[in-house]
């Protein structure tokens, strides 16, 4: 693609923008274009010649400098300047002049007392897309981003996107954390980030609860600790553990899809269904041993179960992996020396275990910090930062200010999380796979740590099944929790009733929030997918000024914990200019860039597997980036882009830390739902609600790998004509 043309189609997007859709009333989506070209739908042209927008006339005169030069055929570097203005003047008079009127009182000489502005609306955003790709066709022209317009405009287009939905609401965030009462008050901030429920030490001395910042990191540091060792001794088993231990990780690997395609507080309703007071296990030991009815599983023990219930399974498959990838060869030459088992594996294997075991402990950390769902289950008195962040933002005392500054608390734990992994792991090297042939046999464990192992995995595993075993049956039947066994669809039907009045009706209670999930997920996911290998590669194949900060901005969303988000977005697009806040678009915008970390990593990580010289070649047959992109490289992406899908459609139907936040009555979402319904007692709608999920993020999952398929970089299995001879 050239500048010219570029720059033309991105005056063509400005002018529609200013001269039909309108230019209010993002939030409002397509109900009042029906009264288009007036009122709320009114388009800026018409703004401008009444009068009622005054202050926005650069906007139509930047488009018309750059129109001439367009026309003749000329694509200059100045339309860099113009690019760059345009998306200036409209964010600069959105933030400047709000619905009270000017927001800074600085301008007042200038601009007077202008009337009050509503939030940016489809004409904006059009007039940004084609600023945006002015600027990308001027800087194309100077010979920038190897003077390819349409890398150029990726780049521009993307670091803008990340610009607007993950740093800015960071820094709207942190802005909201020292304002108190619209003033500035740096004071107040220091006494919201010391305060006593953040770090109070009471429950050493006293009766009282622990301050929330104890209680975070005593979860989270008993989570990973429990979950990564927990994972060890089932991967020990699997690779090294002889026939039995096959059996126990194949049984075990089965349960690891479970958790991924589970909501994450689901684990917490089986858990209360087994152990509350009237559950079935309490029950029994009540009836058999006369042990008292207790309410032990509210609390740290039951959040810290249901937390590693779900991380669990995800420390076996990175340390499985690690354990497969480690060379035998130096666990043989060790035993060649005289070492023993334990000895071997204390010397050799364990050292080359600790990047696994770092990540384990990381993922697994950073997952109970973002843990909303089984804190807000299970946690009764026990508090953590992320149920506190949300009761400071949904409950009677409305304060935003605190919720910022206890969302950058967590913030703060993650960041220092990422720290501690990177210290500990050092600047050593830990590559044991080389290019030489190696036919080592991998060392056996040592009898002592294999019983070890086995006598924790088996009755993990035991009582994994029967968490599991009690969400996929404890819908269907009147009670489980009393014990009432007998199979119903009553539950089913409350949430799931259809009727039939003229045709089919959607009665059942549950049906909106189904509906509005699926979609939800089924727009964000080809989106997070799209973006994802995109950004992949641009940082992978493409040099660029900036390449580093666009990648950092990319892989911020993942160091967020989800609640972070939530309180961020709803800061930041609660008010114009840039309003979304009771949209089904904010959904998809949160679950976009929220996934999007997982669709970059995987999408650099199969280039990684593919030359460039396929690249070079491409190019050198005249093919420009868009050609070898869309011929060359995204054919051989097929894997990556099948797990982008999956995991962006999996993640949407789940998840609820952050989009709890951003929900209404119109646009509800299943997890919320399934949250609603057991804070009203509803125990078994919940869990068949939940069932019901499992089903279809199961066959989505199967069907986009079937539909989407893998790439084939084998021989083809049908044989090549001969070619004959004189041919």
């Amino acid at each position: 693609m050239g500048a010219l043309t570029l720059a033309r189609a991105a005056l063509l997007c400005a002018t529609l923008g200013l001269f039909l859709a309108p230019w209010h009333g993002l939030q409002d989506g397509i109900s009042e274009v029906t009264a288009w070209p007036g009122g709320s739908a009114a388009p800026l042209v018409a703004l401008l010649l009444d009068g009622s927008r005054w202050w926005l006339w650069p906007v139509a005169l930047l488009l018309a400098l750059a129109a001439p030069a367009l026309l003749r055929g000329r694509a200059g570097a100045g339309l860099a300047w113009i690019g760059a203005g345009l998306v200036l003047a409209v964010f600069g008079a959105g933030y400047a002049i709000g619905l009270n009127g000017l927001q800074w009182g600085w301008l007042a000489p200038l601009l007077g007392a202008p009337p009050a502005q509503p939030s940016l609306g489809w004409g904006a955003f059009l007039v940004l897309a084609g600023g945006i790709g002015l600027f990308a066709a001027g800087q194309a022209a100077r010979g920038r981003f190897g003077a390819d317009a349409f890398v150029a405009f990726l780049v521009c287009s993307c670091g803008f996107l990340l610009l607007l939905f993950v740093f800015l609401p960071l820094v709207n965030m942190l802005s909201a954390a020292l304002y108190e009462d619209g003033r500035l008050a740096p004071a107040a901030f220091g006494a919201r980030l010391v305060a006593p429920e953040a770090w109070s030490l009471a429950c050493l001395s006293t009766h009282a609860g622990c301050g929330v910042v104890w209680n975070t990191l005593l979860l989270a540091t008993l989570t990973a600790v429990i979950s990564t060792l927990l994972g060890l001794a089932f991967a020990l088993l699997a690779v090294r553990g002889g026939a039995r231990g096959k059996v126990s990780a194949g049984a075990f690997r089965a349960m690891t899809i479970l958790p991924l395609i589970t909501p994450p507080f689901v684990v917490s309703l089986a858990l209360i269904v087994l152990f509350g007071r009237t559950g079935i296990v309490t029950g029994f030991m009540w009836d058999w041993f006369d042990i008292p009815r207790s309410r032990w599983i509210y609390g740290l023990p039951g959040v810290l179960l249901a937390q590693v219930l779900a991380q669990a399974p995800i420390a076996f498959l990175l340390l499985d992996g690690a354990l497969r990838a480690i060379s035998p060869s130096l666990e043989e030459a060790a035993s060649t020396m005289g070492a023993r088992r334990m000895r071997v594996f204390c010397s050799v294997t364990w050292p080359l275990l600790k990047p696994a075991l770092a990540a384990s402990f990381l993922l697994a950390f950073v997952e109970s910090l973002a843990d909303f769902g089984n804190p807000l289950v299970l946690g009764g008195d026990f508090d953590v930062l992320s149920t506190r962040i949300f009761f400071a933002i949904a409950g009677a005392r409305h304060d935003p200010g605190r919720a910022a500054a206890l969302a950058l608390l967590l913030l703060a734990i993650t960041f220092g999380a990422f720290a501690l992994q990177a210290l500990w792991l050092g600047k050593r090297r830990y590559t044991t796979v080389t290019g030489k042939g190696d036919s080592g046999i991998p060392a056996a464990l040592p009898a002592g740590l294999k019983l070890t192992c086995a006598a924790v995995a088996w009755p993990w595993m035991i009582f994994t099944a029967a968490v599991y075993g009690i969400i996929l049956v404890g819908g269907f039947v009147h009670d489980i929790g009393r014990g009432d066994l007998s199979f119903t669809w009553r539950h089913l039907g409350t949430g799931f009733e259809v009727g039939w009045f003229d045709g089919p009706a959607f009665i059942g209670s549950a049906w909106d929030s189904l509906f509005t999930t699926i979609q939800v997920a089924a727009i964000s996911a080809p989106l997070t997918a799209g973006l994802g290998i995109l950004l992949a590669w641009l940082i992978a194949r493409q040099n660029f000024p900036g390449r580093r900060g666009l990648e950092f901005m990319t892989m911020l969303s993942f160091a967020i914990p989800g609640t972070v988000v939530g309180v961020s977005y709803i800061m930041a697009f609660n008010v114009p200019p840039v309003e979304l806040t009771g949209t089904a678009l904010i959904l998809v915008i949160c679950f976009v860039f929220r996934n999007l970390p997982v669709g970059v990593r995987g999408g650099i990580a199969a280039l990684a597997q593919i030359d460039k010289s396929l690249d070079e070649a491409s190019a050198t047959m005249g093919g420009g980036a868009f050609q070898t992109l869309r011929r060359v490289v995204l054919p051989l992406l097929r894997p990556a882009i099948v797990t982008a899908l999956a995991y962006s459609f999996v993640t949407a139907m789940t998840a609820v830390s952050a989009v709890i936040f951003l929900v209404s009555a119109r646009h509800n979402l299943a997890t919320v739902y399934i949250v609603g319904r057991v804070e009203a007692g509803e125990m078994a709608l919940a869990i068949a609600y939940s069932t019901v999920l499992i089903v279809i993020m199961l066959v989505t999952v199967l069907g986009i790998e079937k539909l989407v398929g893998r790439a084939r970089l084998g021989r083809a299995s049908a044989a090549a004509p001969p070619i004959r001879a004189g041919a």
